[in-house]
């Protein structure tokens, strides 16, 4: 097989292997993620932009399978905003929103990551206390 897999960043895709695969290998885990799952199948997640490949091992050590993995940029209705050499990214579908991606500001890339993990911290302490104090 040499057709090869396009992603999208921070999207993830199935394909289905051929055989007994028991190990994989990504040439640059920076662009692209695989996960093998139960059936052959595989998780590809793009990670950054670019291209790099996968080699699936049998257990004998056989090459069964080596593809190249294509990672392209957002599919969404993205709006790029320059500040002097500092960049911003919005996803604008219908209502633009912050949106990080490769290549925005240190500052703004802090900023929305930092929002990101205290709505999560948020979210987990309250599913934790509703699963404390059990049905009503």
């Amino acid at each position: 097989m040499s057709d090869s897999i396009a992603v999208n960043v921070d999207q993830a895709r199935l394909v289905k292997l051929p055989g007994k695969v028991s190990t994989i290998v990504v040439g640059n885990p920076l662009i692209a993620d695989v996960t093998l799952q139960p059936g052959g199948i595989i998780v590809v997640t793009g990670k950054g932009y670019g291209a790099t490949n996968f080699i699936a091992l049998d257990r004998a050590g056989e090459v069964l399978v080596d593809r190249i993995i294509q990672v392209e940029g957002p599919s969404d209705q993205l709006v790029t905003v320059y500040r002097g050499v500092e960049r911003e990214s919005y996803s604008c579908m219908p209502i633009c929103q912050r949106r990080v991606t490769l290549g925005d500001g240190g500052a703004y890339f802090k900023t929305a990551i930092d929002q990101a993990g205290s709505l999560n911290s948020t979210a987990s302490s309250q599913a934790a206390a509703a699963a404390k104090s059990g049905p009503n």
